[in-house]
């Protein structure tokens, strides 16, 4: 069989011959793999910047908070509020620390006597805003007496910075994607 038609000119190569060569001579090119090697590495060193990111940013936020409420408990405990309630503690949480976003809106403080004699501690976890529904938690704050242990827990409800990729993904959150940095300290009122 001749490759000539009957006209003696040569014959065309057939679609699925000239995808065959071009298919082959792509493969075999070497220019651009450096650029392949980029697009198959950066998704990778991307998702590792941003969970760091989040994760120290987690990190010094429960930092500032946790040193936020020491302070307002120190001041507490010692009796520096004349007349303490839950708004006057919340804001003063929130003023001493400037890394939470939208604090006052987005935090719960429990503030609950300890008995002494039974050491009962109170039930459950943490109590958080969830910022999805109008009705908030109960609110349990109670000063306490002189010489009474006290308990404070906090929870303040903060967004993840890159809430679909790493430590933002795997925390659990509320009904708008906010997750909950929690505290917990105890001390005793000052006579």
């Amino acid at each position: 069989m001749s490759d000539h038609t009957p006209t003696g000119s040569p014959a065309r190569p057939t679609l699925a011959s000239r995808l065959k060569a071009r298919l082959k001579r792509a493969v075999t090119r070497e220019d651009g793999s450096a650029s392949l090697d980029f697009v198959m590495v950066i998704p990778v060193l991307l998702m590792v910047f941003m969970a760091s990111f989040e994760s120290g940013l987690l990190v010094v936020r429960h930092i500032m908070l946790e040193q936020a409420v020491d302070k307002t408990v120190r001041n507490l405990r010692l009796g520096l509020y004349q007349i303490p309630s839950a708004a006057l503690i919340k804001s003063e949480i929130c003023s001493k620390t400037s890394i939470l976003k939208n604090c006052e809106d987005n935090i719960h403080v429990e503030l609950v006597p300890i008995s002494t004699t039974t050491w009962t501690m109170p039930s459950g976890n943490t109590e958080c805003i969830d910022r999805s529904e109008d009705v908030r938690p109960s609110l349990k704050f109670s000063p306490g007496n002189a010489n009474e242990v006290m308990l404070v827990r906090v929870c303040v409800i903060q967004d993840a910075m890159f809430p679909t990729s790493g430590i933002g993904l795997a925390l659990p959150k509320d009904g708008q994607g906010g997750y909950g940095l929690t505290v917990i300290a105890a001390f005793v009122n000052e006579p």
